[in-house]
Formats: C-alpha cells, structure tokens, sequence
C-alpha cells in the first residue's frame, strides 16, 4: 500500500520548502535566544532521546549559535504536545514541535481530541524511519509467537492512547490477526511502559524498534525481554529471525490493515514541525539547520552510540505532486480518506480498546 505512505508522508510535509531558498536577514534573530523542542512524551523513551541529541548539536547548524532545550509535555499519546504547538505556541521559530506522526491518521479518522490541521504545521522534517516490534518480558511466558497466538489469557501490552503507536500497533494485530491483547493504556512515555513491565504490571509493549533496542538493551542482552514481533513492510536488519506480523495475515483486508495501521504512519513518526503562521524566513532557517544536522559527522556518532537509527526524510522527498494538486478537490477532509480504508481498519483506530 504505498500509495497510503505516500499520502501520510505527503500530509506531513506538505509545506516543505525548496533547500536552496535563502534564510535572509533573520539569521541573527536567534542572537542570544532559547529554542524549546516540546517532546509528547515521557524522558527516557526513545523521542525524548533523539530530541536531547538534537538539542546537543542542531545549535551549532544555526546562526547566532542559540541555546537549545527540550520540554516533555507527556499525555494523551502526545496529543497534548501537538495541540499546544497548535493552538498555545507563539509562532516566533523558538518553539518546536515533536509528537507522533500516527497522530495524522488520527485526524483523518475525525478524532474529535485532535485539536489541529496537519496540513498548515510547518514540517520540517524527521530522523529516521521508523521499525516496529514487539517485546515482551520473560515471566510473561510468552517468547515466540506461537505462544503469545496459544495464549489461553490476553496478554498485557502497556500503550499510551489511541494515536501513539505502542497503543495503535496492538490494536491493529488484535483486529488482523487475532492475537489475544489485553491493552492498558495511560502511560506518558515508553520509559513508563518498561517499568511497568518489569514490575510484572504488563507484559511488554510494540513500539518502535530502534527504542526497544536502545531503551530495552539491558534486559534483551539479558534474556529477560524477548523480541517476540515484528511488524514492517520488510524485516528489520537486525533481527531476520524474529516473525514478521505480515507474513501472518490471513486475508487481503488483514494485510491492509497492518501496511495503513502500522507500515505507512511508521515512516513518519518522528516529525518535527513549527507552529502554523511562523515566518517563513524561519521557517527555511530551521529546516535547513535541520538537514544539516542530520549530515553533521557528530550528531551521527552520538545517535549510533545511543544504539539508535539515522534515516531521515526531507520534505522534498516526501510531497508527491497527485497529493498536493488532488487534496483541494477532495472537500471533506476526514469523511472522504475515511471512506476508503476497510471497516476493521476504522474500529481498531478509533479510541476505544478492542
């Protein structure tokens, strides 16, 4: 289903610039200045990670070399972030945004606690992206997946809410493939789902690879953490031999619910935006700033040090033209994208546990 990761992509950069445009004179606007990257979720987890090694190095890729922090504002799957960075923010380029991609879909499906339009955010751009899996604590019982399908009781997963991928991910295998998940939801961050796992609250959790391989290192390297799942349009590299949730799909309407549910939003996860309305000569500033980061020899060293992955997408990569020049004629936002995607897919979106 490229076409749906095509459009997700599309929809979260659809404001992205041509590379070559000039910053102008605001370049020393940030003079003396602090730039906050709100994070929606908890410290610890794997956004809060890249983000503090963003922080570490995008200073140096801008003029005026200013001061960079980073805000969790954990709730609500990030949503609370994301309609903050909406709604609250000033658009003066001090403010950046870092909230779950999947929250897009959300606005597609009409969720009614999205409080924003992705398309008028300025993007401007993300790491990686991203790979799923599926890792559950050895006092589960469950260590393959044979097991987790035999399970004679649901087995816990931890999630935050409905938009977040370590709750959209479970919802999704529970409606195509039948697995017995029991979702708990409430939790502010992947760090916050780690500690109720190995408090025996949950069983384990499905979010992104490169997290649980970083964040989880510890207990994987143990035996005590057990990737069970992946969920990916290929297998990861690094772990051909762990089970690829695909591959157990028994129908076509259960393979397009994995690759729209899981495949498509996982490519733009990680994106970072600015707030509607932020001077456009900023707005080029900070993309810029932000590939150039991504290149930056340094910045790359600390992200495979942090045992995480740098594959990041620009908006110039990402807009296809159909999307953009379709969009407009397309009238009602939500209903029409909606109507499209398989009556499953809509149940095991909207925020409601299966």
């Amino acid at each position: 289903m490229a076409h749906r990761t095509a459009l997700l992509a599309a929809l979260l950069l659809v404001s992205a610039p041509r590379w070559a445009e000039a910053a102008s004179a605001d370049q020393d606007f940030y003079k003396g200045k602090t730039i906050r990257v709100v994070v929606g979720f908890a410290a610890g987890g794997g956004f809060d990670t890249y983000a503090r090694i963003l922080a570490r190095h995008m200073p140096k890729h801008i003029a005026s070399n200013p001061t960079m922090i980073v805000d969790n504002m954990a709730g609500a799957g990030s949503r609370l972030a994301a309609n903050y960075l909406y709604k609250a923010s000033a658009p003066d380029g001090l403010t950046i945004g870092n909230f779950i991609g999947s929250l897009i879909l959300q606005q597609i499906l009409g969720d009614q606690s999205v409080e924003f339009d992705g398309r008028k955010f300025e993007w401007l751009g993300a790491p990686v992206m991203d790979e799923t899996a599926c890792a559950l604590t050895k006092t589960s019982g469950v260590t393959t997946i044979d097991q987790w399908f035999a399970a004679k009781k649901p087995v816990k997963l931890g999630g935050e809410a409905p938009g977040a991928n370590d709750s959209d991910v479970p919802r999704v295998l529970k409606a195509a493939l039948g697995l017995p998940v029991q979702l708990i939801e409430g939790y502010k961050g992947t760090s916050n789902i780690r500690l109720a796992a190995e408090s025996g609250e949950v069983d384990g959790g499905c979010w992104t690879w490169a997290s649980v391989r970083s964040t989880w290192k510890k207990g994987i390297d143990s035996g005590l953490v057990n990737v069970v799942l992946q969920v990916n349009p290929k297998k990861a590299a690094d772990i051909p031999s762990v089970p690829n949730a695909i591959d157990y799909a028994k129908t076509n309407e259960a393979r397009q619910l994995i690759d729209s549910g899981v495949h498509a939003p996982s490519a733009v996860l990680r994106a970072y935006a600015l707030p509607p309305g932020t001077p456009k000569e900023r707005v080029n500033l900070l993309r810029r700033s932000f590939m150039d980061t991504m290149k930056d020899a340094e910045f790359a060293a600390e992200i495979k040090k942090a045992d995480l992955d740098l594959n990041p997408l620009t908006g110039a990569e990402a807009l296809p033209a159909r999307f953009r020049d379709g969009h407009e004629a397309e009238g009602d936002f939500g209903a029409k994208k909606m109507s499209r995607l398989p009556e499953s897919f809509i149940r095991a979106k909207l925020p409601y546990s299966l």
